[in-house]
């Protein structure tokens, strides 16, 4: 990388952006907490808020778990492709 140049971070894209919608909107429809989903995936209150917010990098099993939790298929949360 060129010194000067900053490289775009992943989850600042727009795609990653979107999952990051999508994420919380299947929350609060699905009707639960931040608390009641930490509480079902056994991790800290504050692994779903970083999650949501994009602080902490979303692991593909983490989503496949947010997605059974939230009774969404793993499509949900992905944006189609060309947008």
């Amino acid at each position: 990388m060129e010194h000067g140049k900053s490289r775009r971070s992943p989850v600042h894209t727009p795609a990653y952006q979107y999952l990051l919608r999508r994420l919380r909107k299947a929350r609060l429809t699905a009707g639960l907490t931040q608390v009641e989903v930490a509480s079902a995936l056994k991790r800290p209150q504050s692994f779903v808020t970083k999650s949501e917010l994009g602080e902490r990098r979303i692991d593909p099993i983490d989503l496949q778990r947010f997605a059974k939790l939230y009774d969404r298929p793993l499509s949900y949360f992905l944006p189609r492709a060309g947008r």
